[in-house]
């Protein structure tokens, strides 16, 4: 089943003789529970996807469909909402909330929203992450490991559509890094959760379902690697 279609995006930064066209006509279509990665060298417009797919920055043309709804046919209200819900957001830096604990960071996009918290949910979700020793710690007081998992947890707590990662393991050691991919790779599997990875690791994309390259704002392979 589709969860995610794009058709003929295309993004502009700045305008005449400066323009720069980061995504040029790219379209593509994801199903529901796949593991995607995409990789591409730096400025070859991979980031820009991931932002427009997540309704951070809108497209110069080009429409999103997310679980059928054109997001950028929302107004910023009702995409900021839709957001929430519906697309879970991983950053390399965490960005986390850092006079919120744990529990009230992963529970946040909850809160905000005026939903009470699932509690079997929420615990089987911090069961899974490792974190339940560190549920009233500050982000100061956790490892980057640790505050990967608590992005983690806040990107899944309201079972979005969508799961985005943006360089998810840049910050991190290698044995962090392969701890975090793990439990993506766990919760795309046993939750169907679609996942989308943005990387420079080829280890990381060779374990993906399926590979999409981009360069110049263009889709150059879109391969699948397990069907």
């Amino acid at each position: 089943m589709e969860i995610l279609r794009i058709e003929h995006l295309s993004k502009m930064y700045g305008k005449g003789e400066t323009a720069v066209k980061a995504l040029d006509d790219v379209s593509l279509s994801i199903n529901k529970g796949e593991f995607v990665a995409i990789i591409g060298p730096s400025g070859s417009g991979k980031s820009t996807l991931l932002h427009l797919l997540g309704g951070v920055d809108r497209p110069s043309s080009g429409k999103v469909f997310v679980d059928n709804t054109d997001i950028y046919d929302l107004n910023e209200t009702q995409l900021a909402i839709f957001r929430r819900r519906q697309i879970g957001l991983i950053y390399q830096f965490y960005n986390l909330i850092p006079v919120l604990t744990v529990e009230e960071n992963i529970t946040l996009p909850l809160l905000l929203d005026g939903h009470k918290v699932d509690k079997k949910q929420f615990n089987d979700i911090v069961r899974s992450l490792g974190l339940e020793e560190r549920l009233n710690h500050l982000p100061n007081q956790l490892s980057g490991g640790q505050q990967q998992r608590v992005s983690i947890g806040r990107a899944l707590i309201c079972n979005p559509a969508l799961m985005l990662a943006d360089e998810p393991t840049g910050n991190l050691d290698s044995k962090n890094s392969s701890e975090i991919i793990d439990l993506l790779k766990m919760f795309n599997k046993t939750y169907n959760q679609t996942l989308i990875v943005i990387t420079h690791d080829e280890r990381i994309a060779l374990q993906a379902d399926r590979v999409i390259a981009i360069e110049d704002g263009h889709i150059t392979k879109d391969e699948v690697v397990r069907p």
